[in-house]
């Protein structure tokens, strides 16, 4: 895919199980949205191919769109109009009878927990409603593949966490979704699988556990109730673990790599049986920011500003 004389797109694969949540996650820029467009039959690709339930998304265009809706970043309501009013619209471009039309608005308020505010006009909606909005719009025709491009930007926390588990209840009654974001922690909570996306190319696939693994061991963090302890428990450790340990400067705190969680007991029995009494320990995986870190050499957020947002600029399609 071609921006200018940049490639937004470059040799992406992705292969979704239907029934999933599969995360694309990178910087403003990365080229999800994107990738998005052209998997949505939305902008045309000048190579490769794609398949949805084994539809050509440029040959058989018409046969996937009737199998997909698609949310985008910015909600795609009128907000002239009541909650109720732009459901039936949108039913009724899909060819749904009036009393049909109406009725399925109903379901959807219902289940998006817009009933109350159903009549109400959209421009007195919070962010968080309107997007929900858009959401039930992309279920009118209960696709099973949902396309949610960044659907909780901009969003607080606690509108995000309810958009969680609207996601969530959308997989458990059969949807498919394919889900870009930027955001570490919602790639973390909801994908069963993230492909990794950065200047246009996917550098990392797998679960989030695969990919926290790809980048190193887990972090054993541990506290001394007293500090002339601290390194007697450092020698402790390296003895157990057979590692190197750091002692921070945040007082009586020990760090060192844990590879195989299973030697937590061994350690504990040893830092007992030495009389060192302990104030916290745990063990912690690799973050997916250091994942990201580890496989760019940046963070999430850091490359935002070198890139716009992906939008209608693009005029050819490279994949």
């Amino acid at each position: 895919m071609l921006r200018g004389s940049n490639r937004a797109v470059d040799g992406v694969n992705l292969n979704v199980r239907a029934g999933t949540i599969y995360g694309v996650l990178g910087p403003n820029g990365a080229g999800k949205t994107t990738t998005i467009s052209m998997l949505a039959t939305l902008l045309r690709p000048d190579a490769g191919s794609a398949r949805i339930f084994g539809y050509d998304v440029v040959k058989e265009s018409q046969i996937v769109r009737q199998l997909i809706g698609v949310t985008g970043q910015y909600a795609s309501v009128d907000e002239s109009l009541s909650a109720t009013e732009n459901l039936i619209i949108f039913s009724r471009l899909l060819g749904l009878g009036r009393a049909e039309a109406r009725q399925k608005a109903e379901e959807l308020l219902e289940e998006f927990g817009l009933t109350e505010a159903a009549k109400r006009p959209l421009k007195n909606f919070s962010g968080g409603m309107r997007r929900r909005l858009d959401l039930a719009a992309s279920l009118i025709a209960q696709p099973p593949l949902i396309f949610l491009d960044e659907p909780t930007t901009g969003l607080d926390p606690r509108t995000r966490a309810q958009m969680w588990d609207t996601i969530r209840r959308l997989v458990k009654t059969g949807s498919t979704v394919l889900l870009t974001t930027q955001y570490l922690d919602e790639a973390d909570q909801l994908a069963d699988r993230i492909a990794v996306i950065d200047r246009g190319r996917v550098v990392a696939e797998g679960t989030v556990d695969e990919l926290k693994a790809s980048v190193g061991t887990s972090s054993l963090q541990l506290r001394v109730q007293h500090p002339q302890d601290i390194e007697n428990a450092r020698q402790i450790i390296e003895q157990v673990l057979k590692v190197q340990s750091n002692v921070s400067s945040e007082a009586g705190k020990i760090t060192a790599p844990m590879a195989n969680a299973d030697r937590v007991t061994d350690l504990l029995i040893a830092l007992r049986a030495a009389g060192i009494h302990l104030a916290e320990m745990s063990v912690q995986k690799p973050t997916l920011d250091e994942v990201f870190l580890s496989i760019t050499g940046h963070g999430v957020k850091e490359n935002a500003s070198l890139a716009s947002n992906e939008s209608n600029e693009a005029e050819e399609a490279r994949v």
